[in-house]
């Protein structure tokens, strides 16, 4: 299937965002997705998950975390990261800047839309789930967080997530605290496993340097996308 890609620019967290918006062949309106990246911000690795969808028949839209930056220092990443992440309506407002930049494009459904993420950019999107708004689908890998007392309860839609077994910044602890909260908050949720695998495990090798306890395992990246088309094809499917 042919597809047409384009940049797109907005403003967030004070900063001027860059996305990737990725529009599938054809003019009608199709379901929409938004896309979600690691910590160290948009890259080529999710602006391809963005063109696979759009493959798929899906409007897709990779937001940014840093205002067009990729931040390959762990230090610098965390030093942002950090801070954002204790931050539910900063996550918030970067969720919903790209909401509206997804929303106003015209192929998009509006009544059929989910998001993904990935590390930070899962955390957003499941921020955006807390904050009730109108999602038919979230999933995320490596970002099992929890968030304010009782927001769970918002969360409309089905919630899936995938880590890692040996994932050290996502402990078991922390994965049970998740399942706690989404099964006191009465979800629809899943959260699969993936056995032997670190942090980030979906992220191919990069050229730089990572934190402690991150590593790729091609097999579970595999694995993990094939889970989360599976999921979009269950609650948005695409119908020609």
């Amino acid at each position: 299937m042919t597809i047409t890609t384009r940049t797109v620019a907005y403003p967030a967290d004070a900063l001027a965002m860059i996305g990737h918006l990725a529009l599938p062949a054809g003019d009608e309106r199709r379901p929409a997705v938004l896309i979600g990246p690691e910590g160290m911000g948009l890259s080529d690795v999710e602006r391809r998950r963005a063109d696979a969808l759009a493959e798929l028949g899906y409007v897709a839209l990779a937001f940014d975390l840093h205002g067009g930056r990729y931040l390959d220092d762990p230090e610098e990443m965390l030093a942002r990261c950090m801070p954002l992440l204790a931050d539910p309506d900063r996550m918030r407002g970067i969720g919903r800047a790209a909401l509206e930049v997804l929303r106003a494009e015209p192929r998009a459904d509006l009544g059929r839309v989910a998001a993904i993420g990935y590390g930070t950019g899962g955390a957003v999107v499941l921020e955006l789930g807390r904050a009730g708004v109108d999602l038919r689908a979230i999933g995320t890998v490596n970002a099992l967080t929890t968030g304010r007392p009782g927001e769970a309860a918002r969360i409309r839609c089905p919630v899936w997530a995938g880590v890692g077994s040996e994932d050290p910044i996502m402990p078991p602890a922390q994965r049970e605290a998740f399942i706690a909260e989404m099964r006191d908050a009465g979800v629809d949720w899943r959260c699969v496993v993936y056995g032997g695998a670190l942090h980030a495990f979906h992220h191919p090798p990069v050229d730089h340097a990572t934190p402690p306890g991150v590593g790729y395992h091609a097999r579970h990246a595999q694995r993990a996308w094939r889970d989360i088309v599976d999921l979009l094809a269950e609650c948005l499917p695409v119908t020609e």
